[in-house]
């Protein structure tokens, strides 16, 4: 005859819905409150100074070589991608040490002709 009772009584399989919920929602949290900054052009050790006061405002590389980065701009497409730029935010020059200071000067001087009056120098603390 047929016996229709179960053989044998299998624990209740437990759900991992809910885990993988508390993983996503980990994952969510973590992606929002990470500050994710573009990576710098080039690597630039800006001179020491004894004080140092937080700057912001929008940032224009000078590598040791002359290369300027703003963005995605390199060269002399940086001019052009500064004219499109507020010029009333401060713009912020994180030049490398080993820069020529002539080069600097001429940069300012060409940044303050074209209107952007604003200029700070990074440096880091002693």
């Amino acid at each position: 005859m047929f016996d229709f009772r179960s053989p044998t009584p299998h624990p209740r399989a437990e759900s991992i819905v809910p885990m993988i919920n508390v993983v996503f929602l980990l994952l969510i949290f973590f992606l929002m409150s990470a500050r994710i900054a573009p990576p710098e052009p080039f690597e630039t050790a800006p001179p020491r100074a004894t004080a140092q006061d937080p700057l912001a405002g929008d940032t224009l590389y000078l590598s040791a070589d002359g290369a300027l980065a703003y963005g995605p701009a390199r060269g002399e497409a940086v001019f052009a991608a500064l004219a499109a730029r507020d010029p009333a935010l401060p713009l912020v020059i994180r030049a490398d040490a080993g820069a020529e200071a002539v080069a600097l000067a001429r940069l300012a001087a060409r940044l303050a002709a074209e209107g952007h009056g604003a200029l700070r120098l990074q440096t880091v603390p002693r």
